[in-house]
């Protein structure tokens, strides 16, 4: 496998020996379910990370399946937290290494806390951003939760 290739996030999998299948999308991505459409699945495999910043230089990443909202009362009550504030774009390129709309939980710039809402956990096969511009990663989930490692995981979902 030619490593230089590959997206960002398919690099940092391959490197680990994670299977994975990188998606090429034919157009721009317009929607959470034309993405969804295009790789055969469902919206609720699409798993969407969220970079939220809690203080100065303090990150973290929530991860989220579908088209759902993240429940920011959910995830500021987990952390222990009363303010936090999604992270702006440039904060995202510079945390992850990525750009908003690629971003993927593998492969980061530096470290980050990673909250998983638990309903990530239940498709049998998932995608996510790989780190470039219309074009996705796709795991079956066993393989996402080895390379996930332990990760915090509750119900943050709005209802």
């Amino acid at each position: 496998m030619d490593m230089t290739s590959l997206p960002p996030v398919a690099r940092a999998l391959a490197a680990r020996q994670i299977p994975f299948r990188v998606f090429r999308h034919a157009s721009p991505i317009r929607s959470l379910e034309q993405a969804a459409a295009d790789r055969g699945q469902t919206p609720d495999q699409i798993i969407r990370s969220l970079v939220f910043r809690l203080g100065k230089d303090e990150f973290i990443m929530a991860l989220a399946a579908g088209p759902g909202q993240l429940s920011w009362p959910a995830i500021r009550a987990h952390l222990g937290r009363s303010r936090m504030t999604l992270a702006r774009p440039e904060e995202v390129l510079t945390v992850t290494g990525y750009r908003i709309g690629t971003v993927g939980p593998f492969g980061l710039a530096r470290p980050l806390r990673l909250l998983a809402d638990r309903r990530v956990f239940l498709p049998p096969e998932v995608s996510f951003g790989s780190g470039e511009a219309n074009v996705a990663i796709i795991m079956r989930q066993e393989d996402f939760q080895r390379a996930l490692g332990e990760i915090e995981s509750g119900d943050f979902m709005a209802a």
